[in-house]
């Protein structure tokens, strides 16, 4: 019977050459084993999964990311997982299936806010154990799923996704096949340890398609989109924004003899082929790293900032145009046309007030520059993302005006701001409002009601006005419902009571003292 054995395969993944680990590791320092290898979590912390991740050959991708998305201080993420990011690209796009790869725990959560904030599709999950981790079963059973799933009558690509544990394990994902029966088959790596935020995970699966995308049109044609060509040179729109934006940002591009292309991240697969046609690229968010290094592979040119404000909108059609070889008289016909409503709508809609700004989307620095407009001081503005040189227009301009900007700030730079600050209103994420809540600050979640609104050109000049305007007005209350409820929940009320607590500071006292005994011994420890 045995010499009736055959192999099925399903591709030629077996005749790949296999990376094994690095060979530069210290002998002296003691073996790492596969981290998660019970198939329930992640248990080791970042350093020791990516110490294990590099062992098992994923260096070159995670200098990579080190490399587009640099760490520190703010080195780890503060709010979702980083992966939701990503998986948000691929739910939104059309005829693209998504596959999880990860613990069973994080799968959960991941489908869960996805679908909480409007996913309407299935999430693929290949769920692993102990035993197919560590035996490389794991793989072979994403191979089988994509090999199953593969009908070009439903997909144009599968993306499927490695989460911290399968990474850590060095899962390879680039030996599955780059096409199945038509069907593109795209893997990435998105461990939390890797990827600091939600936010650069997105770049992470953009970058990756524009890649996929960019070979296909360099192999011969492609298919055009749906919508057919422009008529008019076009300028490719990077980082999500609110639905009406693109609509405006083309509406001021047309006097410049040019349309706004396609939104990076993409709706569907055949955008991406128009969004690399364009000659010029707006990094509307300057973080997508890899999604700006694919289009100067392919020879394009990138402009920073956005059409947001006066100044802004000003400074951008001038280097949009400038980009495209556009003439000095129609680029000011273009900010003559638009720059002074935009000024009528920033007066008509003033904001006076001291406002503190943070968030992790990417386009604080632009909606820095819209409430300064407005008439609002903004002495502090920190975002979750890193510097970029895509940054520097907006840089150099809140700073000229006296803002002080934390790039890769935590949770604790933003609180301390708005602690020390003490402004009329604080912007930022959900821990920042509700710590601006606790203090009687006014307080609003930027994700939801400030990105979650137009910015750019004349339908943004008074976007934020009243939104802002009308949370400020409301410290009155913010202050009564602080005296009303003034120590409830706090120290020993913590919780549901129906009387009052049972304290018994004796046990506390004695548990200080065990605590106190321990830190002596380990402090004497440390000095031998």
């Amino acid at each position: 019977m045995a010499d009736d054995f055959r192999e099925v395969r399903y591709d030629d993944t077996a005749e790949a050459p296999v990376i094994r680990g690095e060979a530069n590791v210290d002998a002296s320092a003691p073996a790492v084993a596969p981290q998660g290898g019970d198939g329930m979590g992640c248990h080791a912390g970042a350093g020791e999964m990516e110490k294990a991740a590099r062992m098992a050959g994923k260096s070159e991708i995670l200098d990579q990311y080190a490399k587009d998305y640099p760490q520190g201080p703010h080195d780890k993420p503060q709010s979702m997982c980083p992966a939701f990011g990503s998986l948000r690209v691929g739910l939104r796009m059309r005829r693209t299936a998504t596959v999880l790869s990860g613990s069973a725990c994080c799968v959960y959560g991941l489908t869960f806010v996805s679908h909480f904030y409007g996913a309407r599709r299935s999430v693929g999950y290949v769920p692993f154990n102990s035993e197919t981790l560590v035996t490389g079963k794991l793989f072979e059973d994403i191979r089988e799923a994509v090999h199953d799933m593969a009908d070009p009558e439903r997909y144009d690509a599968i993306v499927v996704t490695n989460l911290c544990v399968p990474t850590a394990s060095g899962v390879p994902l680039r030996l599955l096949p780059n096409e199945i029966n038509g069907v593109r088959i795209v893997g990435i790596d998105v461990p939390g340890f890797g990827i600091p935020t939600h936010a650069e995970a997105k770049d992470v699966l953009a970058g990756a398609m524009l890649n996929y995308a960019r070979r296909e049109v360099e192999a011969g044609p492609v298919q055009a989109p749906v919508s057919g060509k422009s008529d008019r040179p076009t300028v490719t729109l990077l980082g999500e924004m609110f639905p009406a934006d693109p609509l405006g940002i083309g509406g001021m591009l047309a006097p410049l003899g040019l349309a706004a292309g396609p939104v990076v991240p993409c709706r569907e697969w055949r955008e991406l082929y128009s969004a690399l046609d364009s000659q010029v690229v707006a990094a509307i968010h300057p973080f997508y790293t890899a999604a700006i290094r694919e289009f100067e592979a392919a020879g394009r040119t990138i402009v920073g900032s956005a059409p947001v404000g006066h100044d802004g909108t000003a400074a951008w059609l001038a280097a949009i145009g400038a980009a495209y070889g556009v003439g000095a008289d129609k680029i000011a016909a273009a900010q003559n046309a638009f720059l002074p409503a935009i000024k009528a709508g920033l007066a008509a809609n003033p904001i006076k007030g001291t406002i503190t700004l943070s968030g992790y989307e990417g386009s604080e620095l632009l909606v820095a520059r819209l409430l300064i407009e407005s008439g609002a001081e903004v002495p502090y503005v920190g975002s979750a993302c890193p510097k970029t040189k895509w940054s520097a227009p907006d840089i150099d301009w809140l700073e000229a005006r006296g803002v002080k900007i934390k790039f890769r700030a935590s949770l604790e730079d933003d609180c301390a701001a708005m602690e020390a600050i003490k402004p009329d209103l604080a912007i930022g994420t959900t821990p920042v409002v509700q710590k601006g809540k606790e203090l009687g600050i006014p307080s609003l979640y930027f994700t939801n009601l400030i990105s979650a609104r137009p910015l750019m050109g004349p339908a943004g000049a008074g976007s934020l006005g009243q939104v802002v305007n009308a949370a400020m007005a409301n410290k009155g209350r913010m202050d009564h419902m602080r005296e009303f409820f003034a120590g409830v929940g706090e120290g020993d009320t913590a919780g549901i009571w129906e009387g009052a607590p049972n304290l018994r500071p004796d046990f506390r006292a004695a548990h200080q003292k065990k605590l106190d005994k321990a830190a002596r011994a380990a402090q004497a420890e440390q000095m031998i």
